[in-house]
């Protein structure tokens, strides 16, 4: 919500106004990210980005008070699962298919997904004994 009367190249927002930040747009705008149709996620490593929501080319969290608290803990397991899942398994796509073919497009909206939903065989590293429970005595 503006807390004060301001205009933005030309726009009067008048205070009390709700602003809503375009995502998708800075997202996918070639003046803020390097050809930004195509799937590179090295361009995270290649450019100083900081993920907390206070570089307004990346905003999956939010910014500012409003920045969600969790974010972090997020980060850290979706890194950690994904970690476990390329460790333990090996990933292929179904027998029919072949990499090239994997439509990695999505469908705007308000939440991002996939237009063609992912679809992988994943084949375990190690042999199937090696991952039986074992009971353990605390």
């Amino acid at each position: 919500r503006a807390n004060a009367n301001v205009k933005i190249r030309g726009y009067d927002t008048p205070k009390g106004s709700n602003v809503h930040v375009n995502v998708w747009a800075i997202a996918h705008d070639p003046v803020v990210w390097k050809d930004p149709e195509s799937f590179r996620p090295e361009r995270f490593l290649e450019e100083d980005v900081d993920m907390k929501g206070h570089d307004f080319r990346l905003l999956p969290f939010g910014a500012g008070r409003r920045v969600c608290p969790g974010a972090q803990l997020g980060i850290n397991l979706v890194t950690s699962m994904l970690g476990h899942l390329l460790h333990h398994f090996c990933w292929t796509p179904p027998e029919a298919m072949k990499v090239e073919e994997i439509d990695m497009l999505e469908n705007p909206g308000l939440v991002a997904y996939m237009r063609t939903p992912l679809q992988a065989m994943a084949t375990p590293r190690l042999p199937y004994h090696l991952y039986k429970r074992i009971a353990v005595d605390m």
